[in-house]
């Protein structure tokens, strides 16, 4: 990891099935895993809010370089919502797509301290709009069989997220859709 990433923990390894042994889906997916980088934004708090996601295969020899080109991404525009609730839809979003793809593993790079502190289990979820994501966030994480991580890293580092979050809203306010989900390969 660089040396300005702040890790805060492993979160505990998922409880799901393993898939049966020798089944071709096993041989294809047994490692697969991501680096996720997500980021929400709103435009007032609340106001217009949108999210975005970039997903690089763990593989990769770049998979911790922030400027890494994404294998999947998602940018998403979310009507009026405050920014926590685009943040966290952010994490279930891109979790869903690193499912979707066949994650075995994730390791969440956030630059909200919040979301990686709340799902570490050290701080409690006290808004009631957040309490949903926060269990839909841990109940996709906790079904990865090769476990997960969530680190903080500063803003900076999350520039592609930030700006899929950016380009959503701009997208829709000029008549585009709400949703574009990227995946490579």
């Amino acid at each position: 990891m660089p040396n300005d990433e702040l890790t805060l923990g492993l979160g505990e390894p998922g409880r799901g099935r393993p898939d049966a042994p020798g089944t071709p889906a096993t041989s294809q997916r047994r490692h697969r895993g991501f680096v996720v980088r997500t980021d929400g934004a709103a435009r007032g708090n609340p106001g217009p809010a949108s999210l975005g996601g970039v997903l690089v295969a763990l593989e990769r020899p770049d998979a911790r370089d922030p400027r890494a080109v994404p294998d999947a991404s998602v940018s998403e525009y979310l009507g009026v919502q405050t920014n926590n609730v685009a943040e966290y839809t952010g994490v279930v979003r891109a979790l869903e797509l690193a499912r979707e793809l066949g994650a075995r593993r994730v390791e969440l790079l956030l630059d909200s301290r919040l979301i990686v502190e709340q799902l570490q289990g050290r701080w409690r979820v006290k808004d009631a709009k957040l309490r949903p994501l926060w269990a839909a966030a841990l109940r996709l994480l906790q079904e990865l069989p090769g476990g997960w991580s969530a680190a903080h890293v500063p803003r900076a580092q999350n520039a592609l997220a930030d700006a899929l979050a950016n380009e959503a809203i701009d997208r829709v306010q000029a008549g585009g859709p709400a949703s574009i989900v990227r995946r490579s390969g």
